[in-house]
């Protein structure tokens, strides 16, 4: 008989951790001055720039003026837990890294999404056009029910193949899209305002986008460590839209 797993968990957050970067403005300007100072040292280029309102205008000079590749010098690395369903959304943003759990390789863990109570239920208009509004008491009852429900039938369900026999890679197939795993995503400054220029809906930006809330929630996470580790960045890319260089 094989180990019982663990009782199953239901989540209505996200989890992302920054585990690794090097990510400053320093590295943003470094890259630029080279184009007119030839070769120049990151040591060189944090020396010059105790004139913090220079720097920031620089850097703001390449936000407004979209000359983007300054902006590649940098990493940030995020370990992120969300939904499947989540994860689908984040890797369609190709200028990224990912390294993702495998349920071919490993049992997968009993934990699955379930909306909060906070979460907006009802769509209101049409594709491109629409709002997300509060759902009813009753609404709110039903989603959270009946996704505990198909998540616990379906867990059991894959409990009792792998209890068979059956290969990881196989039994997996019944488990729906609400199941968590997890990734590294690895990605520069340049790629990350983009993904937050499409995953986040914020007044002033120049292209309003409209996410889903489940990746909007991860986004969010992401947008509070680039805010402190690139402050003079962060700061150019709200003053200009919200759009990525």
């Amino acid at each position: 008989m094989r180990h019982v797993p663990a009782e199953i968990q239901f989540r209505s957050d996200v989890t992302v951790e920054l585990v690794r970067s090097n990510a400053s403005d320093a590295d943003v300007l470094f890259a630029a001055r080279v184009s007119t100072q030839g070769e120049k040292t990151l040591e060189g280029a944090q020396a010059d720039d105790v004139d913090a309102s220079r720097s920031k205008g620089l850097i703001n000079y390449l936000m407004r003026d979209r000359h983007g590749s300054p902006f590649e010098h940098n990493s940030m690395t995020f370990y992120v837990q969300a939904p499947i369903f989540v994860f689908r959304e984040f890797m369609r943003h190709r200028m990224a890294s990912y390294n993702e759990e495998s349920g071919r390789y490993r049992e997968l863990n009993p934990v699955f999404y379930v909306p909060g109570a906070d979460r907006n239920l009802i769509q209101e208009g049409k594709p491109g056009a629409y709002n997300f509004l509060p759902g009813t008491a009753e609404q709110t009852e039903l989603v959270q029910a009946e996704a505990r429900k198909t998540s616990t039938e379906a867990f059991e369900s894959y409990q009792r193949m792998l209890d068979a026999g059956i290969a990881r890679e196989v039994a997996r197939i019944v488990l729906p899209l609400n199941i968590f795993s997890s990734m590294y995503v690895t990605m520069n400054a340049r790629a990350l305002m983009n993904f937050l220029s499409l995953r986040t809906l914020r007044e002033g930006s120049h292209f309003p986008s409209f996410p889903q809330r489940e990746i909007e929630m991860c986004a969010e996470k992401m947008e509070t460590h680039f805010a402190e580790l690139m402050p003079y960045t962060y700061e150019a890319f709200g003053n200009n839209g919200r759009v990525a260089p």
